[in-house]
């Protein structure tokens, strides 16, 4: 089960059938989805991994628990890479969530040796998703 807080002023209608399709081919555990401003998302980014930036999305995984963990995503961010990049809000969401749920069940681009944008390219074929997160930032 996918829970989606959405901690700002913007309103959005949110395909959750969509990102529980996705989730099920990672794990059967519930994940936690909170959409946060930019500042709030720098705070988080800032207190946990002393990076005084806002960024896209953050994931914080539980152990032990029936819940995988929780993903933070940057509501304005999604909104401005939504455009920027000339796709809907729900793909830029899914992309965000993908990345997200990979992080939550132990994949690490920042030290694998692209196991990590292997699995995001095969989530995002079979979804067919617009470009990662990963693949767009060699642009």
């Amino acid at each position: 089960m996918i829970k989606i807080t959405n901690d700002t002023d913007i309103k959005w209608d949110i395909d959750i059938k969509l990102l529980e399709n996705i989730s099920k081919n990672l794990t059967k555990k519930d994940i936690e989805v909170v959409l946060i401003s930019d500042k709030k998302i720098q705070d988080i980014n800032y207190k946990y991994r002393d990076i005084n930036k806002a960024t896209d999305v953050l994931s914080f995984a539980y152990k032990d628990i029936p819940i995988a963990g929780t993903i933070y995503i940057c509501l304005d961010l999604m909104i401005k890479n939504s455009k920027k990049f000339s796709h809907n809000m729900t793909d830029e969401l899914c992309l965000m969530f993908v990345h997200g749920v990979l992080h939550l069940i132990g994949y690490d681009h920042e030290v694998d040796k692209g196991e990590f944008r292997e699995k995001e390219m095969e989530l995002i074929d079979q979804f067919g998703l617009p470009k990662s997160l990963i693949s767009r930032s060699d642009i």
